[in-house]
């Protein structure tokens, strides 16, 4: 008996399958397979169904009784795959052959076994209950009700709520939810009882077939009928629970049922109890050793990913064949799609993106990568869709899953969560937010991070106001910095600048480490009332950018550094002399020299030293190679290689052609583009700037294509040109450079080629006030490239020369 225990608990399916196989011949132990799983999906109603089995292996071919429900269900599945020795099963009072299953006192009854012998309300004798009256009381059959027919009062009520609503359409509504009539009439007095049900107190409702007919008459064009929202969370969703004599949504019924778990501790409603009767949630049950199995790949035991005829799969494991995917094209390990019929990898799985023919964002179910269809748009026949368990609405392949809308929402109502199982008022906006994205499966993913995961909680457990006080309190990180990104993004922060909030921070640590009294006052003049005095001032209402902030941390690190440098024999910055300014400037390992030479200028500026000289050297022009060459063959390749993305073709070509810095071109918005009259230009400087085709072409795509790649984020609601990994924010400058490198641009020697190149040709003015760069920088590079204003002014004449010549045709712009 131990090890048929044993067995039933390590593999009840192989088990199950085993003891049918030695009943039924006519079937083949896949066959069989497939029906077992199909009966009986979950774990602990596999082990049921097994230890029932391998008790009384006879019910197989006597049909009982008594006959539990799994079994029953078992034995109606098998006859129904072509099983001929398997018996029906029989009713547990009086042995008869059951067509319909119903279950009572814990086994199969049948019909006339079930409604035993009740009083009539009525008569008053003691009589099998025919028919249920207006208020609910048994009559025999020998006492109808003679209150009217339920089925016409509830058309008159319909007609009442939707004039014009047909008492047929009515009666069909009534007939596809429910079929027993014995149901109509419970339904239809509810109705008549309570009208208001239709009409939004749905909640209220006795039996959950009032929920169905609702929606089956707005499938029908009823008007002025609602469908119901939850009474505790308010939302309008598929209310498939009763909790307190009110139908609410399965979150709120989580939520209620929700308690700590032995194993993690987590707040969760619980998937099962352990053998102490102690809750397990979902992820612990997946997790315990007795529910794990030998996967017939690596031999080990694993959780179960897949099941087949062979045995069970880890996810590793699981059986893959390489095909060429009939979404994306690639070759890669794949499965047979339900709805296709056709190969479609993992990652096609997964993909959510604009439908090509509803222009939804919705999870893709065919089509190809340039075409991309949903559900609806690849099979509109409803039937053949199933519906997601939760919300009712998502059309899938599965109806034992939810949908990945779904999944989101209970995830995020997991995480956020306070104590009481409730998300704080201050997490609404957030929840709410995650929970409406485009592409929920992205933030399933995000929120499945323990550390995302574990951040949350903290923040919900904290019963102050989410400030940016209270987020710097919290460890610091990626993971902190998107999430804080999130909320800004999102309207539940303002706005901050957190590179110059991290740089103040370092700044204040770096002087505070000082312990000489006038050198830490002396350090915080030059950091703080001149550098970052000066930074703020020339930001304005902008951000800082990375080269910024490593710029003045690289000129206070090189001023510490000094100051430890003459700590180190003795002197100040006071009594430092010019020999031993000198003697430093010789030193082997000199570091941060042109960043000390001005923390020495400075000094002497402000009178805090006298009689040093730190030289400065004069810019003298680009000192690295020019290949125009190589620039105009880099230009050719971004403008007609089609493989590459067009995010970096249009960032490589800003930059080849005019000579954009690598901030400014990632800080580009979608206002600085304008369309007219069949041009479209660009916003570089002052003065608008007109792009020749195809780059004309390729910024538009740009725009029409970009989306951000971050959590919570719409492409249409985005202002960059080059969004960025978090929410709100563009990409960075250094991973756009990352990027062009990719492609084989280095963007610091491609921007000289291309500033020497437009300064020989045209005057500083007109580069400055085109290009964005200040006049002095201009001015240099002109004189750097020996250009000529006169050569521009003779070739601008003879461009207009030639535009008014009624025998030449207009120059090439």
């Amino acid at each position: 008996m131990t090890d048929t225990v044993d067995e039933a608990l390590a593999d009840p399916v192989g088990l199950i399958v085993r003891l049918v196989a030695t009943v039924e011949h006519g079937l083949d132990a896949a066959r069989i397979h497939e029906v077992v799983v199909g009966v009986a999906g979950g774990r602990a109603k596999r082990r049921r169904l097994a230890q029932l089995l391998s008790d009384c292996p006879q019910v197989l071919t006597t049909g009982g009784p008594p006959v539990a429900w799994s079994v029953g269900q078992l034995l109606r599945g098998l006859r129904e795959a072509g099983a001929t020795s398997i018996a029906a099963p029989r009713c547990g009072e009086c042995g008869r052959t059951l067509t319909y299953m119903i279950s009572r006192r814990g086994y199969l009854l049948c019909s006339p076994c079930r409604d035993t012998a009740q009083t009539c309300a009525a008569c008053g004798d003691q009589r099998r209950v025919s028919t249920r009256d207006r208020h609910g009381q048994p009559r025999c059959d020998q006492c109808p009700d003679d209150q009217g027919d339920p089925t016409a009062l509830l058309a008159e009520a319909v007609a009442v709520i939707s004039p014009g609503f047909e008492a047929t359409d009515v009666m069909a509504a009534l007939g596809r939810a429910t079929a027993r009539p014995a149901g109509q009439r419970r339904l239809a007095w509810a109705i008549v009882n309570q009208p208001s049900l239709l009409t939004g107190a749905g909640s209220d409702a006795p039996t959950p077939a009032v929920l169905r007919f609702i929606d089956e008459l707005l499938a029908a064009g009823a008007r002025n009928i609602a469908r119901p929202s939850c009474p505790r969370c308010s939302r309008t969703v598929a209310l498939s629970k009763l909790l307190d004599g009110q139908r609410v949504c399965r979150t709120c019924f989580a939520h209620h049922r929700a308690v700590p778990c032995a194993g993690c501790g987590s707040v969760r409603e619980p998937a099962t109890r352990d053998a102490e009767g102690r809750p397990l949630c979902p992820n612990c049950l997946s997790s315990d050793p007795i529910n794990l199995e030998d996967c017939r790949g690596c031999g080990r035991r694993r959780r179960v990913a897949a099941r087949t005829a062979d045995g069970p799969w880890c996810e590793r494991c699981r059986p893959r064949t390489a095909a060429t995917c009939a979404i994306c094209g690639r070759l890669t390990p794949c499965e047979i799609s339900a709805a296709t019929g056709e190969p479609w990898c993992e990652r096609c799985q997964s993909w959510w993106a604009r439908c090509s023919g509803c222009h939804t964002v919705a999870s893709i179910r065919g089509g190809t990568r340039k075409a991309p269809l949903c559900a609806r748009c690849l099979n509109p026949d409803p039937d053949f869709w199933e519906r997601c368990p939760i919300c009712k609405t998502t059309w899938q392949t599965s109806a034992h899953r939810p949908c990945h809308r779904c999944t989101l929402t209970q995830r995020a109502d997991e995480v956020f969560a306070g104590p009481d199982g409730s998300v704080r008022r201050e997490l609404a906006p957030l929840h709410a937010a995650l929970t409406s994205i485009d592409r929920p499966v992205t933030a399933v993913a995000w929120l499945s991070r323990p550390v995302v995961a574990g951040l949350m909680k903290e923040i919900a457990s904290d019963q102050r106001a989410v400030t940016h006080d209270v987020l710097d309190e919290l460890t610091a990180g990626k993971t902190l910095d998107h999430l804080r990104a999130v909320l800004v993004a999102g309207g539940m922060l303002p706005d901050r600048d957190e590179r110059l909030v991290k740089l103040e921070r370092w700044t204040s640590r770096t002087v505070a480490s000082r312990d000489d009294h006038e050198e830490r006052a002396m350090l915080h003049r030059y950091a703080v009332w001149h550098h970052l005095r000066r930074l703020r001032g020339r930001l304005g209402t902008g951000h800082a950018t990375h080269l910024q902030m490593a710029n003045v941390r690289s000129h206070i690190t090189a001023a510490a550094n000094f100051l430890d440098w003459l700590t180190g024999r003795g002197l100040t910055l006071a009594s430092c002399t010019q020999p031993d300014l000198d003697q430093w400037k010789a030193g082997e390992d000199l570091s941060y020299r042109d960043q000390t030479g001005h923390f020495i200028r400075w000094a002497t500026k402000n009178r805090l030293v006298k009689g040093l000289t730190f030289g400065a050297e004069r810019w003298k022009g680009p000192v690295g190679p020019h290949d125009s060459e190589g620039r105009w063959d880099d230009a050719r390749r971004l403008l007609h290689d089609t493989t590459l993305t067009t995010a970096d073709r249009v960032a490589g070509l800003l930059l080849l052609f005019y000579a954009q810095r690598l901030s400014m071109i990632s800080s580009l918005t979608v206002d600085q583009v304008a369309e007219a009259n069949g041009r479209v230009s660009i916003q570089l400087g002052t003065s608008p700037t007109v792009l020749p085709e195809p780059l004309a072409a390729l910024v538009l795509d740009l725009i029409a294509t970009r989306r951000p790649y971050t959590v919570i984020g719409h492409a249409d609601q985005t202002p960059w040109l080059f969004p960025g990994q978090r929410p709100g924010q563009h990409v960075s400058a250094d991973r756009l450079g990352l990027r062009l490198i990719a492609v084989g641009i280095q963007p610091g020697q491609a921007r000289s080629t291309a500033l020497f190149a437009l300064a020989e040709e045209v005057p500083a003015a007109i580069l400055a006030r085109m290009l964005g760069i200040h006049i002095q920088v201009a001015v240099q590079w002109q004189k750097a490239s020996a250009g000529d204003w006169a050569a521009y002014a003779a070739d601008v004449s003879r461009r207009s020369t030639a535009a008014l010549s009624p025998r030449t045709s207009p120059a090439p712009r």
